[in-house]
């Protein structure tokens, strides 16, 4: 029994031992996390490819962080996580061919959301796009034109500001392929919309005493109902 563990220890040995120069063969470099899994890798072509972990360091103010997630041929691609230095999650972003795409969402340190983003990304294999064009003075489409995709990504969608702890949303503007929209140039906020004067339900008795003083000058209300 012994010696037929020692054999599979030995076995398991070899097949890790295969397994790292199998590695070895496919990349020019790569490092090994804590669980053993390459990370880091660069291929032959000094593509990066599979998971990374990326380390940025404080530098004049701004906090250090660390990222994780999957290149594809030298491009982000999918769910990236961002932490600050302590371990704590900062953001999650969405990566399609290397460009943001979709939902990004951005932390407090103690957890709180307070900016989620909108964008658009473009394919560099397929550097064009149709634009829409818009009538002048109005939202009405007049006409649609070809445009060359310089950028990656673009704000495409709505962007959400967020008040930390309470989750009050504050502000939301709408982009359309990194054009502020008209309906959204002022950046309306939710604390804009609650200083509208609220229409006031008027009771029985208010019409009533309405009705009593129409027409009569100097009338101060002195906060009875009754007659």
């Amino acid at each position: 029994m012994r010696l037929l563990k020692i054999r599979q220890l030995f076995l398991l040995i070899i097949i890790q031992f295969l397994f790292l120069m199998n590695g070895a063969a496919q990349y020019k470099s790569y490092k090994l996390n804590d669980k053993r899994d390459t990370i880091n890798a660069i291929d032959k072509n000094n593509l990066k490819q599979g998971k990374w972990v990326i380390h940025i360091d404080e530098l004049r103010g701004e906090p250090g962080y660390e990222e994780e997630g999957l290149f594809k041929n030298d491009k982000k691609e999918g769910i990236w996580r961002m932490y600050n230095l302590n371990g704590d999650i900062i953001g999650v972003e969405n990566y399609k061919l290397g460009g943001k795409d979709g939902i990004q969402q951005y932390y407090t340190y103690l957890g709180d959301l307070y900016r989620e983003e909108s964008w658009r990304g473009y394919n560099p294999d397929a550097p064009y796009d149709t634009v829409a064009v818009y009538g002048t003075g109005s939202n009405e489409i007049v006409d649609y034109k070809i445009v060359k995709a310089e950028q990656y990504s673009v704000r495409h969608g709505e962007w959400r500001y967020y008040e930390p702890g309470s989750g009050r949303l504050v502000k939301s503007e709408k982009y359309d392929r990194g054009l502020l929209e008209k309906t959204g140039a002022k950046a309306i906020t939710a604390a804009a919309v609650e200083a509208k004067p609220k229409k006031v339900e008027k009771t029985p008795q208010m019409l009533e005493w309405e009705k009593k003083n129409k027409g009569k000058k100097k009338v101060v209300r002195d906060g009875r109902t009754g007659t």
